[in-house]
């Protein structure tokens, strides 16, 4: 859920020497991404990340964000800014193969612990120019980075063709509270805004909004409880009650009101059809 800003990495990074593989089966590669902007270098960057093990109990939410985001998955995804790896147990079924996290927290990386995955402690410069993958994921990651165009049109330059670049991100900025400001986002999207950063060489096959219950819960948050962080009776609430009835009415509304945007772009040159 973090990464660092495309404004302070690099142009490429350098992988190491050789990846290590752990106890568990991971395969772990320590990359020095960033350029000693404000973040540091050579994994030096952290993110508080008090909410990420509050979020991986959210077991109704990923799974159904999982639920959309499978049909546009293929054999080989690489997910920039994993945080935890909460979203892999999720994801990473058939007809996937290699899974690759990037996650520049290296203190958090390393509670990535499923076995073969690839994890590499960086940024996306640490992928090498060469490597393609049939899906990107960006899961709550985008509205960290400042310089969101330059990521998404370095990320469309490694999909294979017909790949897709999976984007899910906070939306409404009139729902913009001091819990955005606590977590680290730099903005929530607008459907416009977003379609907006379409990469060259991509089509938008999907934009849909979602959670449309769990909007009200983020607007009485802003307007009434002003929290900077959830606690884990809210989480359990709106995971528990809010996030099912959103499944059943963001169906009927045809996913056109929601406090989550999701962005399904796939690369142009296998679109013919």
């Amino acid at each position: 859920m973090s990464v660092c800003d495309s404004g302070s990495v690099g142009d490429s990074g350098s992988v190491g020497d050789s990846g290590s593989v752990g106890d568990t089966g991971r395969i772990r590669e320590s990359v020095n991404v960033c350029d000693g902007g404000s973040l540091g270098g050579s994994g030096s960057y952290r993110y508080s990340g008090e909410e990420l093990p509050l979020m991986a109990r959210a077991v109704h939410w990923k799974s159904y964000i999982a639920d959309l985001v499978r049909p546009h998955l293929g054999p080989s995804v690489l997910e920039v800014g994993a945080g935890i790896g909460s979203n892999i147990p999720y994801l990473r079924r058939p007809p996937v193969r290699d899974w690759t996290a990037v996650e520049p927290d290296a203190a958090q990386a390393a509670q990535v612990l499923h076995p073969g995955v690839r994890v590499v402690v960086g940024t996306l410069a640490a992928i090498g120019a060469t490597e393609r993958f049939d899906a990107i994921l960006y899961l709550d990651v985008l509205e960290h980075i400042a310089d969101d165009a330059t990521e998404l049109r370095r990320a469309a330059t490694h999909l294979a063709p017909g790949g897709r670049l999976i984007v899910l991100a906070p939306a409404h900025p009139f729902l913009t509270s001091a819990m955005d400001a606590a977590v680290g986002h730099h903005r929530r999207y607008t459907a416009a805004g977003l379609r907006a950063l379409t990469p060259p060489g991509c089509r938008l096959a999907v934009l849909d909004q979602l959670d449309a219950i769990g909007c009200f819960a983020s607007l009485a948050n802003r307007l009434v409880l002003r929290r900077a962080r959830p606690t884990a009776g809210q989480i359990r609430l709106w995971d528990g009650v809010l996030v099912p009835l959103s499944r059943r009415v963001d169906r009927w509304l045809g996913f056109r009101f929601g406090k989550s945007l999701l962005a399904v772009w796939r690369q142009a040159d296998a679109c013919a059809d």
